[in-house]
């Protein structure tokens, strides 16, 4: 039936072992990037070899079933690694640096790890006082190489090669990372009575459920690299309830790993096509445009991964209506040149309003879905971790 979610019959034992099988072939797949980098000139022979790698990541996290495992093992790879792996294509990214090792090179590949020069070159005055002016709550920055292509910043000789640097602005209090969980813990026997709530608090318990989830999980990604290979991960969120206009929210509030993954492989380039054809005053509202359909695209695929139910588009409507306010915030900016602004009292409530009524509109409908695998899978590791401990405590009796 349409609109009916399908429940594929698996085991956990066997869900993990795919779990392990999957990732084993992305590691392998990331030596595979990281040794033909070295030999293979950039550009299109470059992306030639790395296209069936790309082709592969997106096909991994079909093999996995659970919401649990399959979320995040899609965002790592069909997200994070493939947009990674085509800026390496073209020389460009993070996995470019020319003195990162192997396993930092597979670090930086899967999880949300941001490297900066030690120190970082200083961009031009002039550009500067450009994006000051006229950028100042722009979510996207002009790329520097697309306009100052013929008068490069001096190169920096002495620190050109050293080891990257992996940054974070700051760590959350370990508290506020148990009270989520706390939190999150409390959802679960909610969602059991939820016919019987009303659908409109269900899904701010949805939103809340979200956006816990997307930092415990982040947080335990970063203790694991820091562990493991002593890097740092880039914040995921900025303190979003205090956007003060959507595009704030997109660009420097919320989901920072996919916003500054986009604006590399999307935004920047397409910005440099449209500077072209239409100048650069107006350059960046079609790329921001482009960036948000793009956006739409992936979240489209996502939630394909998690749901396996044939999209509805109304994923791709919410983002395709974000990007045009954006892109109209934009435009207002430059026209009025920020001589009328609106406090953020009035602002950030107008914008929390927005983004919750779209959300609720078109997002929350597509999410709800996904909470309801994401149960069952918690009932399928419920029942194997009670028939395990069942079978531990007869055989120590």
């Amino acid at each position: 039936m349409e609109g009916e979610i399908y429940y594929p019959s698996y085991t956990l034992e066997r869900e993990i072992s795919n779990f392990i099988k999957a990732w084993i072939s992305a590691v392998v797949s990331l030596c595979y990037c990281y040794f033909s980098a070295k030999f293979i000139p950039k550009g299109m022979p470059r992306l030639l070899s790395i296209i069936p790698i790309v082709s592969l990541f997106f096909a991994l996290p079909l093999k996995l079933h659970s919401v649990i495992l399959c979320g995040p093992t899609a965002f790592a790879m069909a997200w994070l690694s493939n947009f990674k792996l085509l800026l390496l294509a073209f020389g460009k990214g993070p996995l470019s640096h020319p003195s990162l090792s192997l396993p930092h090179f597979i670090a930086i590949a899967c999880f949300p790890i941001r490297i900066q020069q030690d120190p970082p070159p200083k961009p031009h005055a002039n550009l500067e006082n450009s994006l000051t002016s006229q950028n100042r709550d722009n979510p996207y920055l002009l790329d520097q190489d697309c306009y100052h292509s013929q008068n490069p910043p001096p190169k920096r000789h002495n620190r050109e090669n050293s080891n990257p640097r992996i940054t974070q602005k700051g760590r959350a209090s370990i508290w506020s990372y148990a009270i989520k969980v706390v939190f999150l813990s409390l959802f679960w026997p909610v969602y059991e009575y939820s016919d019987h709530i009303n659908p409109k608090v269900m899904w701010v318990i949805y939103c809340f459920h979200m956006y816990f989830m997307l930092e415990i999980i982040l947080a335990t990604a970063a203790a694991a690299s820091r562990a493991l290979f002593g890097l740092e991960l880039e914040p995921p969120l900025n303190k979003p309830h205090l956007s003060t206009s959507v595009q704030n929210f997109w660009g420097r509030r919320w989901n920072l790993v996919a916003s500054r993954t986009l604006r590399s492989t999307v935004y920047e380039p397409a910005l440099c096509v449209s500077a072209q054809v239409i100048g650069r005053k107006w350059a960046s509202l079609p790329a921001v445009m482009c960036t948000f359909v793009v956006s739409a695209l992936m979240h489209e695929i996502i939630f394909y991964y998690l749901s396996r139910l044939q999209p509805t588009w109304e994923v791709t409507r919410f983002f395709l209506l974000h990007g045009a306010c954006v892109v109209a915030e934009i435009w207002i900016k430059k026209v009025v040149k920020d001589r009328w602004l609106l406090p953020r009292l009035i602002s950030t409530p107008m914008t929390l309003g927005f983004v919750m009524v779209t959300g609720y509109w078109l997002f929350f409908p597509q999410l709800h879905k996904t909470y309801v695998r994401a149960s069952e899978d918690y009932a399928v590791v419920a029942a194997f971790v009670k028939d395990n401990v069942a079978g531990v405590v007869k055989s120590i009796v």
